[in-house]
């Protein structure tokens, strides 16, 4: 109802009060997302006499009493009730009586809404996307990917007020968690931060201690444990002398998962990659501000394990040699949800438009993601061209479907004006 009253969606019939007032609505308010009445500042005209002041909607009027707004002087402004039911008359704290009027709207409307919030379907309103106008879907998913750019700005403005603006913690962080690739991301960022990139730099001409210390921190070294592998033994040795040294506590081992994970995925040979990039020093952001294309760019992702983890998996039995560390689409991944997001919260930190400029071409520059969400979408007749739309379509899908946000979506409030207006 408060959607209904936001977005003048009631049915075009004449407005009067329970009494019989005639209404003219000049400006139906502004919605208020605090405590209070829901709406502020509206201008209502009743039987000829302007007011202003704000307006209170409930599904029945007895829930005026209910919510205890009759003792309520902050309720005092209200120049009128909005109700779907009228089943009592409701005063302010002095005993005024308060205009009230039911809200008469389309049943296409209830109907509507009511299929689309209850839908079994992933996606409700997926067989009435094909009839929506490709120019309302474009802007719609400009919008999304700009809202997704921004939530994960936000997560990285968080970091940098906890790193002190410490770019490169803040990068270390970002990357750590993204190589988790959705199923260890809360792992891997839990790993990054009870192993800090300033105890890893401490031994960062030492790839074996760089090792030792985050396969120790993530939990996964045992001296009980693989007694036949000399390279597990050595890493149980440095670990136990640095957790010493430094007073480290490691994680819990059962915090990674890798139930139906590829082997190549296994968050072993991800910690493994973690540490190429923190050898001879972490200083991955600086490198990302200052690549000249997107050739560059890849190239500072494309590590090779060697080694133990170039003929290993995870600990225990050697598999085929398969020094790559990352193929192209894990890469792919790795810019659309570490670099496109550093950039863009890097540029509204520091002021810095063209490196926002630089996030978006990045995305419009790669490969859309390939994952259920986008195929659905692509089912129903969404294009999906790059990286900025699959992220567009993931954040739909995520903030709003998921949600059933209907009514909060550009698509699903077009298919509800238009219900609305029908039969009005």
């Amino acid at each position: 109802m408060q959607y209904i009253w936001q977005h003048r969606l009631w049915s075009l019939t004449a407005m009067q009060t329970v009494d019989g007032r005639k209404i003219r609505i000049i400006d139906p308010g502004t919605l208020n997302t605090d405590a209070g009445p829901d709406f502020f500042n509206a201008k209502i005209e009743i039987d000829g006499k302007l007011w202003a002041g704000n307006v209170e909607i409930h599904t029945r009027a007895s829930d005026w009493k209910r919510h205890h707004h009759d003792c309520d002087t902050a309720y005092d402004s209200v120049i009128l009730h909005v109700v779907e039911k009228d089943d009592a008359p409701v005063y302010r704290t002095n005993g005024e009586l308060i205009p009230q009027m039911i809200l008469n709207y389309s049943h296409d409307f209830s109907t509507k809404y009511t299929e689309l919030v209850n839908s079994i379907s992933s996606l409700p309103c997926a067989t009435q996307l094909k009839e929506t106008s490709p120019l309302t879907i474009a802007e719609w998913m400009q919008t999304l990917a700009f809202e997704r750019l921004q939530s994960k700005s936000k997560r990285i403005k968080a970091l940098y007020d906890s790193f002190c603006g410490s770019w490169e913690d803040i990068c270390y962080v970002t990357l750590s968690r993204n190589l988790g690739f959705g199923i260890n991301n809360d792992a891997f960022e839990r790993l990054a931060r009870c192993t800090p990139l300033r105890l890893l730099h401490k031994h960062c001409d030492s790839l074996l201690q760089i090792e030792a210390l985050l396969f120790g921190q993530a939990g996964m070294l045992d001296e009980n444990n693989h007694k036949h592998d000399a390279y597990y033994r050595q890493l149980c040795r440095e670990y136990s002398f640095l957790a010493n040294k430094f007073s480290l506590t490691p994680m819990n081992a059962e915090a990674w998962k890798s139930f139906r994970i590829r082997p190549q995925n296994f968050p072993h040979r991800r910690i493994a990659m973690l540490a190429q990039y923190i050898l001879d020093g972490f200083r991955l952001m600086e490198s990302i501000l200052n690549v000249k294309d997107e050739k560059e760019l890849r190239e500072l992702f494309s590590v090779e394990l060697s080694g133990y983890w170039a003929v290993h998996y995870s600990f225990g039995d050697a598999s085929s040699r398969s020094q790559k560390a990352l193929g192209n689409s894990s890469i792919d991944i790795i810019l659309i949800n570490t670099v496109a997001p550093l950039y863009y919260a890097y540029a509204e930190i520091t002021g810095n438009p063209d490196t926002a400029d630089k996030a978006v071409s990045l995305l419009e520059s790669l490969r859309p993601e390939r994952n259920s969400i986008v195929e659905t979408f692509t089912r129903a007749g969404v294009k999906c061209g790059d990286a900025l739309s699959s992220q567009a379509l993931i954040q739909a899908k995520k903030e709003y479907c998921d949600a059933r946000k209907c009514l909060y979506c550009t698509i699903g409030h077009k298919l509800l004006s238009t219900a609305a207006v029908k039969n009005a």
